[in-house]
């Protein structure tokens, strides 16, 4: 594949695997010992991809789970937020601005804190009680944290007794880095064609439903917006019918990610709709390319790390394309903000 390092990929999302048994016991004991609630912290993408794990415990758990702005709760506070919260806090630098100072309240407010990182010597690397290390790289990250926070999730409804086979997922999910290969090279034959689409327009707007919408807006912001300067207008696919389905006309771009869970019915009514008004409708799912051997199940629930994985292709020719590296920045950690 074209400028992919198939042995480091592996090694990265293996790694992110092999923090299941670490994960299942810090958030049983957490959940044992007495804890109330849990908080997914994370600041700018790296938060967007904790809300499959969140949508999944809203919809399945009783436990009360939240996801909020560090940079909002610093100046806030929560009433919820107690010594008896559960706090997961991904950074894949581990220097994030706005977290380290989150990580500093949530030391005075006494709650457990487990950091997500890819770099162990950092103020969050440091910080977290405990702190779990995997290593990885913008290229890399995406799939490494979808995979980490399922597994909290999965944890959390084992600890509640809210699942009957969370052995049998974790099991599988140690196949789910191969998985992520063969996806890999199943796009790949189109992933140019759809970089060409993604080069053609400075705007696209971009849609999804269900545990995909995450990863929607994250390639639209994290990956258009700020890596390749190119302007977009994410929406989710049950807000499109209220507002933004008034900017569909000939010629507007719009990109719609679909996944394998129960939502999906509200991507296929955006592509009855669309299809009428734009002729630049592009669909991108998942079916098409993860491989058959993941169970239903488990297709679902990876759906946003497959998504993820296939525009990391897409990305790859685009950055060539464009001769604009997903490395160069303006601004972001450039100048002071």
């Amino acid at each position: 594949m074209f400028n992919f390092d198939e042995a480091r990929f592996l090694k990265i999302q293996e790694g992110a695997v092999n923090l299941a048994p670490r994960i299942d016991q810090e958030i049983g004991a957490a959940i044992a010992a007495g804890a109330s609630n849990l908080f997914f912290l994370g600041t700018g993408g790296v938060a967007y991809l904790t809300e499959p794990a969140l949508q999944l415990l809203h919809r399945r758990s009783g436990f009360p789970v939240y996801k909020d702005y560090p940079a909002e709760l610093v100046l806030t506070g929560s009433a919820n937020l107690t010594a008896k919260s559960i706090v997961v806090m991904p950074s894949l630098s581990g220097t994030t601005k706005e977290s380290v100072a989150m990580l500093a309240m949530l030391k005075e407010v006494g709650a457990k804190v487990i950091t997500l990182v890819g770099h162990a010597d950092t103020p969050l690397g440091q910080g977290g009680t405990p702190a779990l290390v995997n290593f990885a790289e913008d290229d890399t990250s995406s799939e490494s944290f979808y995979i980490q926070s399922l597994l909290v999730a999965l944890s959390v409804l084992k600890a509640r007794g809210e699942i009957d086979n969370y052995d049998a997922l974790v099991a599988e999910l140690a196949t789910a880095p191969a998985a992520l290969v063969a996806a890999k090279t199943a796009f790949e034959p189109k992933a140019e064609e759809f970089a060409r689409i993604i080069a053609g327009s400075d705007y696209h707007m971009f849609t999804g439903a269900g545990n995909i919408w995450p990863e929607a807006l994250y390639y639209a912001t994290c990956i258009l917006e700020e890596m390749q300067w190119i302007r977009t207008r994410p929406v989710h696919a049950s807000d499109f019918f209220h507002g933004p389905l008034e900017l569909i006309e000939p010629g507007v771009s719009l990109v719609l990610f679909r996944g394998e869970d129960a939502c999906d019915p509200l991507a296929e009514r955006v592509v009855q709709f669309a299809r009428q008004y734009t002729d630049k409708l592009t669909v991108i799912s998942t079916a098409d390319y993860c491989p058959k051997s993941l169970s239903p199940e488990l297709r679902a629930l990876l759906s946003p790390a497959i998504m993820a994985t296939l525009m990391e292709r897409l990305s790859a020719h685009l950055e060539v394309m464009r001769d604009h590296p997903l490395v160069t920045r303006r601004y972001y950690k450039r100048v002071a903000y």
